[in-house]
């Protein structure tokens, strides 16, 4: 009995066939439509230096997106967003329509819906304000030591923000700086506590806050006491 051998041609053809049949699959995979849902972030643009947004309904925009599966991949929230233009805006409330044209896609993608269907924010009058900084210091220093001077600097600064939030204010705390156990002085740098407002620091720069930490002198003696101890001596030697 005669065995054929099997051709070479044959097996790279079928080989070939199989390379091809899978290329044409990934393609036919890759093309396919489909959609999906993203959230992405509301971006305002154009806002008057002298207004302050303080509410705002929403900070992210969902769309449902349409495309190939290879074209959705280039779709997250880092490489879109919502944009708002609020030129000419006024202090009071104020409503803007979502639009899905105002959304820039990658090429072959596109936005079929968007929600909500409007962003409604709430505008107040920026202010300023110098303001004394406190330090707020808590725990007391290690046995045999006290609480000495303490310096902030700088000793005052400008806050800027709404302006009904930045007029409430008399004053700046820091953080608190905890003193327990200190036998030695102590320098930090600290975070200001300014609230839940919408405040912020006109000028971001260091507050740093020096605590001076002394041993407590040893008591004198009382008076009389060195000059009778002296005199004492002196009888004994005559």
């Amino acid at each position: 009995m005669v065995r054929r051998r099997k051709r070479p041609g044959n097996l790279r053809y079928g080989f070939m066939a199989v390379v091809i049949a899978m290329v044409l699959w990934g393609i036919a995979h890759g093309s396919s439509r489909a959609e999906r849902n993203v959230d992405i972030p509301v971006a305002f643009y154009g806002l008057p230096d002298d207004l302050v947004i303080t509410e705002q309904s929403t900070n992210e925009i969902n769309i449902r997106v349409q495309g190939s599966r290879a074209a959705l991949r280039n779709v997250s929230p880092t490489t879109l967003e919502y944009p708002v233009a609020v030129e000419g805006a006024k202090p009071g409330p104020a409503i803007y329509d979502v639009e899905a044209s105002y959304i820039d896609p990658p090429r072959g993608v596109k936005v079929v819906s968007r929600s909500p269907a409007r962003i409604e924010l709430q505008l107040e009058a920026r202010g300023r304000k110098k303001l004394r900084i406190r330090p707020d210091i808590e725990g007391e220093p290690a046995e045999g030591f006290l609480l000495g001077e303490v310096v902030v600097e700088p000793e005052r600064l400008w806050l800027t923000g709404a302006r009904s939030d930045v007029l409430r204010l008399t004053e700046v705390v820091t953080e608190a700086v905890d003193i327990t156990g200190l036998a030695k002085p102590l320098e930090k740098e600290v975070r200001l506590a300014l609230g839940r407002g919408h405040v912020w620091m006109e000028e971001t720069q260091p507050v740093t806050v020096r605590v001076q930490i002394d041993a407590i002198p040893e008591p004198d003696q009382e008076p009389g006491t060195a000059a009778e101890g002296e005199a004492e001596g002196k009888q004994e030697e005559g």
